[in-house]
This record gives structure tokens, C-alpha cells and sequence, in this order.
């Protein structure tokens, strides 16, 4: 079986993958997104177009 993983985003709106039987770290949210880890890293590879940090782009 494959490991499942799901996006989650920081406050930065900076992303990463997690795995999904594992509960989310303090400070990160998920994104609605889960699946296998290439797909995962896909999605957010679409959704993160501009890697600074929110702080930093305002």
C-alpha cells in the first residue's frame, strides 16, 4: 500500500507534505489536499508560485 500524505501550510503560507496518519504540527494547517506523496508534492509545486514567505511579500 501507499503512503498516504496531505499538504499543509504554515502561517507564511509556506507548504509541505505530511503524512496523513500522523497528526499535524503546531503552527501548520492542512491544505484539503492528500494523496501519494508525488502527487502531493505536484500540487504543491501549482499552488506555490511564489516561494517568499507572506511577510516578506507584503
Amino acid at each position: 500500500m501507499t503512503e498516504q500524505y496531505r499538504v499543509v501550510r504554515n502561517d507564511e503560507e509556506q507548504y509541505s507534505i505530511w503524512p496523513a496518519a500522523d497528526p499535524v504540527p503546531a503552527g501548520w494547517h492542512e491544505d484539503g489536499f492528500a494523496g501519494p506523496k508525488e502527487d502531493c508534492l505536484a500540487h504543491i509545486d501549482e499552488v506555490w508560485t511564489d516561494m517568499r514567505p507572506r511577510s516578506l511579500r507584503r
